[in-house]
């Protein structure tokens, strides 16, 4: 089949009619979405709805990468395959059905892991690249290569019901980069801190969302439509029902690092990522019948509330308030000379943003409320 990028063909005006219709895409949209191209690395939980949706809307070259088999087990959340699929290369298989829902698109597959040795050469073809795998050393590989070869990543995680998504490295109107995935996680988690689906589960609907949200970004990224992940993360927990942001910015000095020395070979990546050293410091703890007699006996320390506003406003037990979408562009405010204790509703936020604090900012005074200020009420002290 021949491929003209130039015009839509009357088949491509009538499968895409929906998206022309909207004021924001028209033709001329359209037309980006199919002279773009994008890699998709890894076709399981991410990567399926991720091609699914990419694919429907058009996208006109579409790279596969996974050397992985479909198993039973993996039916519940990737949807593109069925148990006749069982046994067969994801990649192929991927292909095939997608080739089905839309010919006019141009399939690349690798069968074949991403590593140091392939990955320029695979990903040398394509403008925009999708982390699907949801591990710690492609992600970082990803990321790395990315900024060297100044590409736009777009990166999903998934955890139990939880889920994240942003847009690193991506070129901004201003012609400077975005923040790369290390700008937002300089370390990786140890091995204990970071188990896959197969360890831990997943809900069959957290990558499916999660995924549609990066073909979402995709799209919006070729045809310039909306705004952009960029510099944020958008964590997702179908649990609770709640949706936050978490903003960051780009460390100029860790990506010309990144840029200007050779890249590491994929044990390297493996072994940074699956290191059972404590790659932060320790969380220092406050009880909150401490902290209880610290405020009753009047001492000097600084106390710091990282819930949202409308959590403050409700019910709070003083201090000031500093939301972890805030924080980190208010480092300055944080005393540094005197013990600074941080709370939120039950210890997990303010632990994760000490743990920030710690390992980019270098704070060494900082104090988790443990059991956050719900613990600090339930106590009759």
């Amino acid at each position: 089949m021949m491929f003209d990028s130039n015009y839509l063909t009357q088949d491509e005006r009538n499968r895409y009619s929906r998206h022309i219709l909207l004021d924001e895409m028209g033709e001329k949209g359209q037309l980006k979405l199919k002279q773009a191209s994008v890699l998709v690395v890894g076709a399981g939980g991410l990567g399926v709805p991720v091609l699914q949706y990419l694919v429907a809307a058009g996208v006109g070259k579409i790279g596969i990468v996974d050397d992985d088999v479909v198993e039973e087990s993996n039916l519940q959340r990737q949807v593109l395959y069925n148990t006749a699929h069982i046994g067969k290369k994801k990649a192929d298989v991927a292909a095939k059905s997608l080739f089905l829902l839309n010919p006019n698109i141009q399939y690349q597959s690798f069968i074949d892991k991403i590593h140091s040795d392939n990955a320029f050469e695979i990903i040398s073809d394509y403008n925009i690249i999708v982390d699907g795998t949801d591990n710690f050393p492609t992600r970082y590989l990803l990321n790395d290569l990315c900024v060297k070869m100044d590409k736009t990543l777009i990166s999903g995680a998934i955890f139990k019901f939880e889920g994240q998504v942003g847009v690193f490295n991506h070129l901004m109107n201003d012609g400077k980069r975005s923040g790369t995935y290390r700008c937002l996680f300089p370390q990786a988690p140890s091995a204990d801190d970071s188990p896959d689906c197969a360890t831990i589960g997943v809900i069959g609907v957290v990558p499916g969302l999660i995924g549609m949200m990066q073909a979402a970004e995709v799209v919006k990224l070729i045809t310039g439509v909306g705004r952009l992940l960029v510099n944020e993360l958008l964590l997702v927990d179908l649990k609770e029902n709640s949706y936050r942001n978490l903003y960051f910015h780009r460390d100029e000095k860790a990506a010309a690092k990144i840029k200007n020395e050779p890249l590491s070979s994929s044990q390297d990546y493996i072994n940074f990522c699956s290191s059972n050293e404590v790659v932060s410091y320790d969380i220092a703890e406050i009880l909150p019948n401490e902290l209880k007699r610290r405020i009753k006996a009047k001492e000097d320390f600084q106390l710091i509330d990282v819930r949202e506003p409308s959590e403050h406003e409700l019910i709070n037990i003083g201090g000031e308030l500093m939301p972890m979408n805030d924080i980190f562009f208010h480092t300055h405010k944080i005393n540094k000379q005197k013990p600074v204790i941080l709370y939120c509703k039950v210890g997990e936020r303010s632990e994760w943003v000490i743990r920030q604090l710690q390992d980019r900012y270098g704070f060494s005074n900082l104090y988790n409320l443990k059991g956050g200020m719900r613990a600090f009420l339930a106590d009759g002290n």
